[in-house]
């Protein structure tokens, strides 16, 4: 990575389902101002997901599908090192020394592990108890100190602090504590499109814009979003499943756009209907160029073959350097 940077940051992106709306804004545009800055490591967790018993058949076309979208996105894999969890072996022994660390107690107390074995109780096995000391491991594999997450993960990552607290404090200083960090700013929420919470992999599909969804099934999804007969007298309270309309068109449209539906509504001469119309080709230009660029991407194998390894070399120098000062602080050379 280059040298002159101001610091490390290590992130994880799910292996899993379909990039989204709340992922691009949330997440996504900000590493891609953060690798202009940071040396960045951005890994795409393939191994975390194995907890869950998936079909591991659908692995391969899920990672492809996850590193071409993060690339269509504007993540360079030039700047950053973009890599599969899997292929970082130094991970696992990372995983081991540190699951000493951990303990049985503070492991069963974290909120994802009850969450689990409420949703799935005949499959409570060892990876998914242990599920925050991979993570651990592969943030303080590169000795990162400042790591992307969102409020579900503050959990983990303060687990992630102990344990490298722990380490530190029995064999000697190798770690730096790792800390949320988003580029100081409030983190964006995108709301879901029938007014209720935000938008999700796993919730309504409908309410859920995709980066691969196509040019129609946006707009079928937007004139779908719930709206009502508009204000009955001028400057009325936005109801708030109308001020999450206002939200997406903040996010895609031009500011003149949104300046005149604001004026509409507060002259109660708002029209619905117009306002998705607008709103579903906003969201069209913004999602079709990603999408169109994610799916030549995931066309061209050999290119994808060269990122992973690309990515995996990356991050195995920063990994290889790491296991040495761990080994030798631990006391695990005897030659």
């Amino acid at each position: 990575m280059e040298n002159g940077k101001k610091g490390i940051v290590m992130s994880g992106i799910r292996s899993t389902g379909f990039l989204h709306l709340g992922n691009y804004f949330g997440a996504i545009r900000n590493y891609v101002r953060m690798q202009e800055e940071y040396s960045c490591y951005f890994m795409v967790a393939d191994l975390h997901s194995l907890t869950t018993h998936p079909d591991t058949k659908e692995l391969k076309p899920n990672v492809h599908r996850v590193l071409a979208e993060n690339i269509a996105c504007g993540l360079d894999p030039e700047k950053v090192a973009l890599y599969c969890q899997s292929h970082v072996y130094e991970t696992a022994e990372l995983y081991l020394l540190l699951n000493m660390l951990a303990y049985k107690g503070e492991l069963e107390k974290t909120t994802t592990f009850k969450d689990k074995v409420r949703q799935h109780p005949e499959n409570v096995n060892a990876g998914l108890l242990t599920y925050p000391v991979l993570q651990a491991a592969d943030i303080l594999l590169h000795r990162a100190s400042l790591v992307p997450v969102g409020k579900d993960q503050e959990q983990h990552l303060e687990m992630s602090r102990n344990f490298a607290n722990r380490f530190n404090h029995r064999y000697g200083e190798v770690f730096p504590e790792p800390f949320a960090f988003n580029f100081g700013e409030a983190l964006i929420k995108v709301p879901s499109l029938d007014g209720t919470g935000k938008m999700s992999k796993s919730e309504n599909q409908y309410a859920t814009i995709f980066l691969s969804d196509t040019d129609d099934l946006i707009r079928k999804k937007i004139m779908k979003a719930k709206t009502d007969a508009g204000p009955s007298a001028p400057n009325m309270p936005m109801p708030d499943y109308i001020e999450n309309i206002f939200l997406l068109m903040k996010l895609v449209s031009a500011p003149d756009t949104i300046q005149k539906f604001e004026e509409d509504y507060n002259k109660a001469a708002i029209r619905y209907g117009d306002m998705k119309k607008q709103l579903a080709e906003d969201m069209i230009q913004f999602v079709a160029p990603i999408r169109e660029k994610a799916e030549s991407i995931r066309q061209d194998q050999a290119y994808l073959k060269r990122i992973m390894e690309m990515g995996a070399e990356k991050a195995r120098i920063s990994a290889a350097a790491t296991m040495e000062k761990v080994r030798e602080a631990i006391g695990l050379k005897y030659y």
